[in-house]
């Protein structure tokens, strides 16, 4: 059951979501009153995303405000990415594609935790400020694509690499979750040092294809967004951070989970493999 955080984020993030196409559904349907007194489109939009966030101001407080924020701007930032991928040159189509999926993989990473483990929830749950590295990686990869884009603009124009890129997301997507709703209270974006009294091993599900789903299916979406915006430099700079980040994480993990099940752990290593590409984990007798 969604807990009642978890229904506001939801709430404001369709919100912000609908609020964002308004726009763009009154040209279509012809009532283009607001270009009269816009000139330009986004300071239409700058003036609605300031208007919903006041309206939040004054309905929430405490953390239900710092959860609506947080959810009325991926909201927003996923319909505009929408809007960008249908309306915009086909050099920027792409881009709109990309923003809208890494929207929806924040503010999804706080509703799947909402759902199935609130006693966890935080702001962190968005895991918007993952980490600096993450953060510079993300820049980086903005910073190459509006580089090529100017100085090879054709480079950018929808290719089969970039609809890839796409699927990957989506299956990436599709397994981290999977991976969160079957392990329920025992997932956490933080590796637990103390064994709590209700957890327990999950081997079955998608744990019974790879030991770390959620990792897998992390890395290979972060891959497929750097495929999306066509940006060789970052898919191999993502490809080798990402791919290290996870070997140290998976080593610190496995060592915890042999410390907290012995070996029911071990047994479960010699049956599934990480999922990882050249990613053992920790094994005792290595």
């Amino acid at each position: 059951m969604l807990c009642r955080d978890g229904i506001i984020s939801l709430f404001c993030f369709i919100t912000a979501n609908l609020i964002s196409f308004l726009p763009e559904l009154l040209f279509r349907l012809g009532f283009n009153v607001h270009s009269e007194y816009f000139t330009n489109v986004w300071i239409l939009h700058a003036l609605q995303y300031i208007f919903i966030n006041i309206l939040a101001f004054l309905a929430f407080r405490g953390f239900a405000y710092q959860v609506a924020i947080r959810a009325l701007f991926l909201g927003y930032i996923f319909g505009i990415g929408i809007l960008v991928s249908i309306n915009a040159p086909p050099s920027w189509q792409m881009f709109g594609v990309y923003t809208a999926i890494l929207a929806s993989f924040h503010y999804t990473e706080f509703l799947a935790i909402a759902w199935t483990n609130p006693a966890t929830l935080s702001i962190d749950s968005f895991i918007l400020n993952h980490s600096i590295a993450y953060g510079v990686a993300a820049c980086l990869s903005w910073i190459e694509f509006f580089l090529e884009r100017y100085y090879l603009h054709s480079m950018k124009s929808p290719r089969f690499i970039s609809y890839f890129g796409i699927i990957l997301c989506i299956l990436g997507e599709i397994l981290r979750k999977l991976a969160m709703f079957t392990a329920k209270h025992n997932f956490n974006h933080v590796v637990q040092s103390e064994k709590s009294d209700n957890h327990e091993l999950v081997t079955h599900g998608v744990y019974n294809l790879f030991r770390h789903p959620s990792y897998v299916g992390w890395f290979y979406w972060s891959l497929g967004t750097q495929l999306i915006l066509q940006n060789p430099f970052c898919f191999f700079a993502y490809a080798f951070m990402s791919w290290r980040f996870f070997r140290d994480r998976v080593l610190i993990e496995e060592i915890t989970l042999l410390n907290f099940f012995g070996e029911d752990y071990v047994e479960y290593q010699e049956k599934v493999r990480t999922g990882l590409p050249f990613i053992s984990g920790y094994k005792i007798n290595s």
